[in-house]
């Protein structure tokens, strides 16, 4: 039987307690796997440490414990940073996010992130994610053209060479210059 969407979200608490800059890369790694896009012009797909912050004073993330560089964030700031991510997919301003946020027990906001992200943790996108403490992972450089090339994770199922070869000449038909394909 597969585990609940629910069940899969919250194993990403296991890599709590985050830094500012660790649980703006977990966000990253989720979003990115679940293809979380907004469609306001000004957000960002993927929030940075200093989004965190911003969001802390603007009242739309819970304060972290500690301050300064000791400041670490928990699965609820995990929670509530995915859920701003999604609402700007949705179109929703931060305004209209933070009153949302002010009315929405932890419960419901699980909920609500684990049912949007339901094809990314079934993925589990959180093997994506990389710890302080772990190796940053290795890529394979493919180049397509001049100027032009694809970086796919060697950990990553898209790295066979198989699934290189394709996607490279997929991206050479895209791009429908005769002199490319040929190259």
């Amino acid at each position: 039987m597969a585990e609940s969407p629910v069940a899969l979200l919250r194993a990403h608490a296991r890599h709590a307690p985050w830094n500012a800059r660790g649980l703006a890369a977990h966000v990253t790694a989720l979003v990115d796997a679940a293809g979380v896009r907004p469609t306001n012009a000004s957000a960002r797909a993927a929030p940075s440490a200093r989004a965190v912050r911003f969001y802390v004073s603007n009242g739309l993330l819970d304060r972290p414990e500690g301050t300064g560089t000791a400041a670490t964030y928990n699965y609820r700031h995990l929670l509530q940073l995915l859920a701003i991510k999604i609402r700007q997919r949705e179109g929703q301003t931060l305004d209209v996010i933070k009153r949302e946020m002010r009315e929405t027990t932890g419960d419901q906001l699980e909920r609500r992130i684990a049912q949007s992200l339901a094809p990314a943790l079934g993925a589990r996108a959180d093997v994506a994610v990389v710890q302080d403490d772990q190796p940053a992972p290795a890529w394979r450089r493919l180049p397509v053209a001049d100027g032009i090339e694809l970086h796919v994770r060697d950990d990553s199922p898209a790295s066979t060479d198989d699934a290189l070869v394709a996607m490279r000449e997929a991206v050479r038909a895209a791009l429908g210059r005769a002199d490319i394909r040929g190259a």
